[in-house]
């Protein structure tokens, strides 16, 4: 039999589930890569793997998909890793700058200017001065590891996963394991045992970490991301799906 081909993202929200596949016998049955969350949604179109921690707005660009863990990497609030960095208030912004890595946050982005800030800057794609720029009516997108220590930089700070919070008093789901293909419901019971090895090993995870003075993992990893696909997180999903749609 064949190996499972998994994707997974390669940022520090991933490892109590990358710990969990590696620390299990399911390491041998699969053919695991770590990738961005760009990367790792493209690898699942292009049926180059069959299961990836995707961002759950990239779903939409597959022709079949399943989500098949009771797992996903979620927030019931703040999330702490998923940000709008701005120059200004969030009202008067007038050309926001899109991460590269990221669809599901720049789609969260964009759903939340529209319907809860009522905005609709200029959206900017692959910009030369991404994350730098001093425009005073500018802002940008940034996720994951890259925004750690960052909030002290700017003078507005959006928490993405909190202002959706509040727009619709549901928790979010940046990425789910997802599936191209109908998996064996064997696997999917391994593979489930082998992340919850992983979440239940968190504190084995950080001291793998190499602390900073400007973040605190053990409050990330155990408190800010919540990893349960709960029905309101399935909720929120399909909600925000259908948010996309009708941008």
């Amino acid at each position: 039999m064949k190996n499972i081909r998994i994707s997974a993202v390669s940022y520090t929200n991933t490892k109590p589930f990358i710990y969990g596949l590696q620390h299990t016998p399911i390491i041998d049955k699969i053919d695991l890569s770590l990738d961005t969350p760009s990367d790792c949604a493209q690898k699942l179109v292009d049926d180059v793997v069959d299961i990836g921690l995707i961002p759950v707005a990239a779903a939409l660009s597959l022709q079949h998909w399943e989500i098949i863990s009771d797992y996903c990497i979620g927030a019931l609030g703040a999330v702490n890793s998923v940000f709008i960095f701005s120059n200004c208030e969030i009202k008067d912004v007038k050309k926001l700058q899109l991460d590269a890595e990221s669809r599901s946050s720049n789609n969260l982005a964009r759903v939340l200017l529209k319907n809860y800030w009522k905005t609709e800057p200029e959206l900017i794609t692959d910009a030369d001065d991404y994350g730098r720029s001093t425009d005073p009516d500018l802002a940008f997108v940034q996720i994951g590891d890259r925004t750690f220590g960052k909030k002290e930089q700017y003078l507005f700070v959006y928490d993405l996963s909190e202002v959706w919070q509040k727009f619709t008093g549901l928790p979010f789901v940046f990425a789910a394991w997802i599936a191209n293909k109908t998996i064996s419901a064997e696997f999917i019971d391994e593979f489930n045992r082998s992340l919850k090895f992983g979440l239940d090993h968190r504190a084995e995870v950080l001291t793998e970490l190499t602390a900073r003075n400007d973040f605190d993992f053990e409050d990330y990893l155990m408190h800010k991301l919540d990893f349960r696909l709960t029905e309101d997180k399935k909720k929120a999903l399909y909600l925000f799906l259908d948010y996309i749609k009708a941008l």
